[in-house]
């Protein structure tokens, strides 16, 4: 990340999200970035309730990763995730196709809720889908919180959008990335596990109805992400070995389409845990209860 990045890297339309009080996380909806780094609203720094960060930003491995966000690699040709874009046949290479997700309006503006409208724009700024978002917060548990991510993506009348990832353009490896992404943070190792499987290579791609993150905050301090609310075709996509991260990948395999006038809906849930959490107690977090 460089001197300028940091410096624009917290300047724009700063939002933030609250729980009995405490501030649980910052959302930067006009991020004044390198246009390559697909700027989009994101989610940044994200808390526990005890204050341990559990978000990263503009890390060194991949600059363009931005906290919790909304992005695609590949959105009818344009880049909206930021970083070099995978061609068919040539692998990652840089190209001047990189698009942005652009705040308009302002729907709800309070400590536990957000809401607002959004387009996502080519490199010349002609809309591709439109959105509607909604981020909401609220406790569940003495020392857990949820964050619900809901949205809607709606097509032009007049043409369908289709939805890709280097995964659907050739590359190997299960890099079906692309949708609701969390960069998470992680000082050792971080593990992942759903109801029936551990471990990255197990987890990833698979369609499990919840999947808890492990891992260790800048502090020190041990904290568990519990993630449900895949969508019908969608995906999970984890790194724990590379860097620590995990996606609802919306094309994980096959290219998605938004037909002309329609929309595409989600809706997420992220339960922000203090401590390493046992598979009983991540299970009841998934299943909406309290620990």
């Amino acid at each position: 990340m460089t001197g300028d990045d940091r410096r624009l890297a917290g300047t724009g339309s700063d939002r933030q999200l609250s729980v009995d009080d405490v501030r649980v996380a910052r959302y930067v909806v006009d991020p004044a970035i390198d246009p390559r780094h697909g700027p989009r609203p994101y989610l940044h720094p994200v808390r526990t309730l005890g204050g341990t960060v559990v978000t990263d930003a503009f890390p060194a491995d991949h600059v363009w990763h931005l906290g919790a966000s909304l992005a695609v690699q590949d959105v009818d040709g344009t880049n909206l995730w930021g970083g070099r874009t995978y061609v068919r046949d040539a692998g990652y290479t840089w190209r001047d196709d990189h698009g942005r997700i652009a705040h308009t309006a302002w729907e709800t503006l309070d400590p536990q809720c957000l809401a607002h409208r959004l387009e996502w724009r080519d490199r010349a700024g002609a809309v591709l889908l439109t959105e509607r978002r909604e981020l909401a917060a609220q406790r569940v548990g003495e020392r857990a919180w949820a964050l619900d991510v809901g949205y809607t993506l709606t097509a032009p009348a007049d043409r369908d959008v289709t939805l890709g990832s280097p995964a659907t353009n050739g590359r190997p490896g299960g890099a079906g990335y692309g949708g609701f992404f969390w960069r998470a943070v992680s000082a050792t190792p971080a593990r992942v596990r759903t109801a029936t499987a551990e471990g990255e290579e197990a987890v990833n791609g698979s369609a499990a109805p919840w999947l808890a993150f492990a891992g260790t905050g800048p502090d020190g301090a041990a904290y568990t992400l519990v993630l449900a609310g895949l969508g019908e075709g969608d995906r999970w996509f984890v790194r724990t070995a590379m860097y620590p991260g995990v996606c609802v990948a919306f094309a994980f395999e096959q290219p998605r389409t938004i037909a002309a006038g329609t929309s595409r809906a989600g809706r997420h849930r992220v339960v922000v845990a203090d401590g390493a959490l046992d598979q009983a107690e991540a299970a009841a977090l998934a299943a909406g209860e309290t620990v």
